[in-house]
C-alpha cells in the first residue's frame, strides 16, 4: 500500500481510443487503493500529478499495525468509506450534473479535503491541477472547463489562479453545486 505523504496524484483509466479518465484525485494521507491485497493487480493506474513523496507499506506490516492497533484498523476502514462516498459522488456528477455543477461540486469537495489537512489559507487553497487534468476528471473538454471556470468567476463564486482556487462567495459556489458535504464526513461551513 502506497500513502501520499506530499503532492498530488490521481487514479485514471486510459481507454482503448488513448483518452484519460481520472477516477480520484489523492491529496497529502490519502492511501492508494486500501484493498489492493485482494486483488492479484490493481485495475487502473495511479500517477502523481506533481512532485510528490510517497510512502510504501508492506502488506505483512499493515495486517499487522491495524491487528495490534484497532484505532488504525477503524481510521483505514473510515478512510475506505470515504473513498467509496467521494466515488458515488463523482459517478452522480458525470450522470447528473450540468457542467458548471460539475465543476462547483469537486472545487467544493477539493477545497473541504484541502483545509481537513491543513492545506487552505484564509479562503485559498493550492490547486496544482491544469485545465486538462480538470477535463479529464469531469468529463469535458480543456475548452469547456475554460468556459465553466470563467462563468463561476463571473458569478463571483471562485477564482482560479496559476495553481491556486480563491473561494469567492463559499454560500454560492455552495449553492451552484448543490454541495452536501456529508460523504466527506467534514464540514464545510
Amino acid at each position: 500500500m502506497f500513502i501520499v505523504l506530499e503532492g498530488w496524484a490521481c487514479r485514471y483509466k486510459i481507454l482503448p481510443n488513448g483518452a484519460r479518465q481520472i477516477m480520484a484525485f489523492l491529496m497529502p494521507g490519502d492511501a492508494c487503493d486500501l484493498h489492493i491485497k485482494l486483488l492479484a493487480e490493481m485495475d487502473h493506474g495511479i500517477q502523481a500529478l506533481t512532485s510528490a513523496l510517497v510512502a510504501r507499506v508492506s502488506q505483512g506490516d499493515m495486517q499487522a499495525l491495524m491487528q495490534r492497533h484497532p484505532n488504525i484498523a477503524a481510521a483505514m476502514y473510515s478512510a475506505q468509506l470515504v473513498d467509496e462516498g467521494i466515488m458515488r459522488a463523482w459517478i452522480v456528477s458525470m450522470g447528473r450534473r450540468s457542467s458548471i455543477e460539475r465543476v462547483a461540486h469537486l472545487i467544493c469537495e477539493l477545497y473541504l479535503r484541502a483545509r481537513g489537512i491543513g492545506l487552505t489559507y484564509d479562503d485559498e487553497f493550492a490547486l496544482p491541477l491544469s485545465q486538462l487534468v480538470l477535463a479529464d476528471a469531469l468529463g469535458m473538454t480543456a475548452v469547456h472547463i475554460n468556459r465553466v471556470l470563467k462563468e463561476l468567476r463571473l458569478e463571483g463564486a471562485m477564482s482560479l489562479g496559476r495553481g491556486s482556487v480563491v473561494i469567492c462567495d463559499l454560500a454560492k459556489l455552495i449553492q451552484i453545486a448543490g454541495f452536501d458535504e456529508n460523504y466527506l464526513h467534514r464540514r464545510l461551513r
